[in-house]
């Protein structure tokens, strides 16, 4: 079952880099808990709790705040029911016209073919910096 939630996951961000926001939170449980980094941008209304919760407090946030925003995987790590990904945020903040560069690892949980849990980690520094607080 291990395959087929790194492949759940990999569809995710294949989705998210598509703009189908809804392919993404088609793929999250009802009751996903979701928690972004402590101190990043919006770790504010931590843990989201449900795809309408992560939709409004993440994704649009996300569309109406960046430029270019892009959250590229590079390893897919497979520990069986957890899923870790690791890649680069890219994107330009728009009110101040900086640009982020950051790495990140994501930690997935995935039950009965969905995800369940996330957990961000990224460079909390640099993004404040970049939106310039």
């Amino acid at each position: 079952m291990s395959a087929a939630n790194v492949a759940l996951i990999r569809s995710m961000y294949e989705a998210f880099a598509k703009g189908d926001a809804a392919g993404v939170l088609g793929r999250m449980s009802p009751g996903i808990v979701w928690n972004e980094a402590e101190g990043f941008l919006y770790a504010d209304r931590n843990p989201y709790v449900g795809p309408d919760a992560i939709g409004q407090g993440i994704f649009m946030r996300i569309a109406t705040e960046w430029d270019g925003f892009s959250v590229r995987p590079e390893e897919f790590l497979d520990a069986g029911d957890t899923v870790v990904a690791t890649g680069r945020y890219t994107g330009t903040y728009k009110k101040t016209g900086r640009t982020l560069s950051a790495q990140f690892a994501h930690v997935w949980r995935v039950e009965g073919g969905m995800a369940t849990r996330f957990q961000q980690y990224t460079d909390t520094l640099q993004s404040a910096r970049v939106a310039g607080v």
